[in-house]
């Protein structure tokens, strides 16, 4: 697993084509990855092919690197493998040269602590080195010259290894997420919706899952869901949350199991959102979607936001989405309406909460509790026999239990999801079966 950078000084460069270079995102993933950022260098331009940068602009950069004692540039655009050599020719020499998605694969790497984390970060490495070991071949084909450009020795092998590593990692994931899919139906079939936290990084979506089951304690049955987490981090850095984190929840008469997820992040490849698929799973499979944005950025911040994430989250889930625009606890209630306004097409009636404050959380839970898929109401007779004793104490852990009437049979009235009405009818028909 990577190390975190905790002495690592860092030049971070970023080159747009029109407008003005905005670093604060790339300063904000550089630190989160334990980098002291000491300088940048921005230019607006179009791509230069060999340095992405003008070749001015590299020398700037360089006596930059070199005045700062930096160890590291890091670039907040896409790199190919002769830009990155011809950069780093041009720099101090023991110099490192990286681009977002490295340092984005770093970063993930260094949060990785299952080993489904682990296999989508390696996966996402292999996917990020592929196409180099693609160009190696390419200029192994026209030029004999071993190393040629910086670019190592070329192995003719790699590129197969690399297949082959990726087809396995695959394989490995897709078997860890039918145990997922399974766990999560065992979950449905025991009475819990289940609720997926999404949105952007730093939008608070670790606050809010703390607020909505903080005076509730998880129940640890190893054998019902052995990944529930009774604590999930609410801390102001930049992908706290690569893994999940679930706590229950009770949301009017429901149990409700809420999720915490990766955080999204602006403009990734999109070989680097399909590594990370698998974190994603429980958000495409959920029963409900709470998409969080931060009420505090801009409008055109939270525009462009919201479309990215409608993006990712309508291609494969089907699931209803609430928008949740959370930090109203850093504006006013006419910002927060005047927002409301501007973002009604894409988020229709959203819910305005203070994860931090504790502000609006009622309402929240409220509308949870609207959008989750209609209980359906039973009643049952059953014979009075020891066996309907634990049918009954089954339904009371299931369901909402409203009335039991104990006589000659036994009556009991109650609502649930449909899944667990159409259990309790199977174990109500098995009772009268052996009782006839």
């Amino acid at each position: 697993m990577t190390a975190t950078h905790t002495t690592d000084r860092a030049v971070v460069a970023k080159r747009v084509d029109s407008g003005t270079a905005d670093t604060e995102e790339i300063r904000d993933l550089a630190r989160a990855a334990g980098y002291d950022v000491v300088g940048e260098i921005t230019q607006t331009r179009t791509e230069d092919p060999a340095y992405h940068l003008g070749e001015g602009k590299v020398t700037r950069l360089s006596n930059t690197v070199a005045r700062e004692r930096a160890t590291t540039v890091i670039f907040d655009n896409q790199l190919g493998p002769y830009q990155t050599y011809n950069i780093g020719n041009e720099l101090p020499e023991g110099v490192t040269v990286m681009d977002r998605f490295r340092l984005i694969i770093e970063i993930f790497g260094q949060r990785a602590q299952t080993r489904k984390a682990q296999l989508q970060v390696e996966l996402a490495e292999l996917r990020y080195e592929l196409p180099r070991a693609e160009a190696k071949a390419s200029l192994a084909k026209r030029d004999e010259r071993p190393g040629f450009m910086g670019l190592g020795e070329y192995d003719e092998s790699r590129e197969e290894d690399i297949k082959k590593q990726i087809a396995n990692i695959r394989d490995e994931l897709e078997s860890i997420e039918e145990t997922e899919q399974h766990r999560r139906e065992q979950r449905r079939e025991s009475g819990f919706d289940l609720v997926a936290l999404a949105g952007y990084t730093n939008a608070g979506k670790s606050t809010l899952l703390r607020r909505l089951a903080d005076d509730l304690e998880v129940d640890e049955n190893e054998d019902l869901h052995p990944d529930l987490d009774t604590t999930a981090e609410s801390e102001d850095r930049l992908f706290t949350t690569l893994g999940t984190t679930t706590r229950r929840a009770e949301v009017g008469k429901r149990e409700v199991l809420v999720t915490d997820t990766v955080g999204f992040i602006q403009n990734l490849p999109h070989w680097l959102v399909e590594s990370f698929k698998s974190t994603l799973d429980s958000v495409y499979r959920a029963d409900l979607v709470l998409l969080v944005v931060d009420v505090s950025e801009s409008v055109e911040e939270i525009r462009e936001k919201l479309v990215t994430s409608h993006d990712t989250l309508y291609e494969r889930n089907e699931a209803p989405i609430v928008t949740v625009l959370n930090k109203t606890d850093k504006v006013d209630d006419e910002e927060v309406e005047r927002k409301r306004a501007a973002l009604s097409k894409l988020a229709p009636n959203p819910v305005a909460v203070s994860g931090k404050e504790g502000l609006n959380i009622e309402e929240l839970a409220t509308r949870i509790d609207e959008e989750l898929p209609d209980y359906e109401r039973e009643r049952l007779v059953l014979p009075m026999t020891e066996e309907t004793m634990s049918v009954v104490s089954w339904i009371h852990d299931h369901a909402v239990v409203e009335d039991v009437d104990y006589g000659d049979q036994v009556v009991i009235e109650f609502e649930a999801r449909p899944a667990i009405v159409e259990q309790s009818r199977s174990k109500a028909g098995e009772l009268v079966g052996a009782s006839a």
